[in-house]
């Protein structure tokens, strides 16, 4: 059977031979790869390298590869939202696993392993600011994954269902998604000191996760129910704006993938901590130990 040839349209390749955001080379990319949202945290995150091998950057999208304890890993800044993820997750995807000279899927898969390190909002009381969070599971209120087929066969259905019923979804908001992170891979880095529970992936910053500044909110009341919500016997700790893409699309592809987020706000208690930075750097400690 003849492979499938990706045109020029579909797979955009710059004229040095780079993917067309992020601007790296195939051979640029290493198997583990940290995202984080913040292209200047790329920095922050290759400052505990033992060595660098390449650093790219345009637009929102920062890369260093290099060398830690002897593993070679890729950061990857993404810029914020699930829509940036699906051009990141696509490109790494497509570096790793299309031939730019065929233009067609490589005969061997490559599987890559992404960790993201963020920042998020705590939902419960027992998530206060500076808490670790791993995301087990992630509702996605982006839709993202919703253009993807096979997005039913990777999604958590009957939580999804259960969620939607607790908190009396609307239709108008578009229809959410489960996606669920590679247990092995979340057991490895959440370790015993991270908070684990359900993340929803919010398609916005204000409304979206129920901040009301001037325009009024349409269900003013959601986050009080999404605050109750309780299944297999976790709650929904967090908000964010890429753990459901991430954790989506990793399925799909073949990949594994975990989001951990470090509270930098608590809606609960109407908390926030904006001097963060030496608490993060913990986090990212730790997830280069343990990716």
């Amino acid at each position: 059977m003849a492979k499938t040839v990706f045109p020029e349209s579909e797979l955009i390749i710059n004229g040095d031979g780079s993917i067309f955001h992020l601007h790296l080379h195939p051979t640029q990319l290493a198997d583990k790869v940290i995202l984080v949202g913040d292209p200047a945290r790329v920095t922050l995150v290759a400052s505990h390298f033992d060595s660098k091998e390449c650093e790219v950057s345009n637009r929102e999208f920062h890369t260093i590869t290099g060398s830690y304890h002897g593993k070679r890993i890729t950061v990857q800044s993404t810029g914020i939202g699930c829509d940036n993820i699906d051009i990141v997750l696509n490109e790494l995807d497509a570096l790793a696993n299309i031939d730019f000279q065929t233009r067609t899927e490589k005969d061997k898969h490559r599987q890559l392993t992404f960790v993201r390190i963020g920042t998020c909002g705590g939902l419960q009381s027992y998530t206060p600011t500076g808490t670790f969070i791993a995301s087990v599971k992630s509702i996605g209120f982006d839709g993202l994954l919703n253009f993807y087929a096979g997005r039913d066969e990777v999604s958590d259905l009957k939580l999804e269902q259960a969620f939607k019923e607790h908190v009396g979804w609307k239709a108008f908001m578009g229809n959410p998604y489960v996606a669920t992170s590679d247990a092995d891979l979340l057991n490895r880095i959440a370790g015993e000191d991270m908070v684990r529970g359900y993340t929803i992936s919010c398609n916005g910053f204000f409304g979206p996760q129920g901040r009301r500044l001037r325009l009024p909110l349409a269900e003013p009341k959601l986050n009080e129910r999404i605050e109750s919500f309780e299944y297999d016997g976790l709650r929904v700790t967090n908000f964010e704006m890429e753990s459901s893409a991430i954790a989506g699309l990793s399925q799909l592809m073949g990949h594994h993938a975990v989001t951990c987020c470090m509270v930098i706000a608590n809606r609960v208690a109407h908390k926030a901590e904006s001097n963060y930075k030496a608490d993060i750097d913990t986090l990212i400690e730790k997830v280069l130990e343990r990716i």
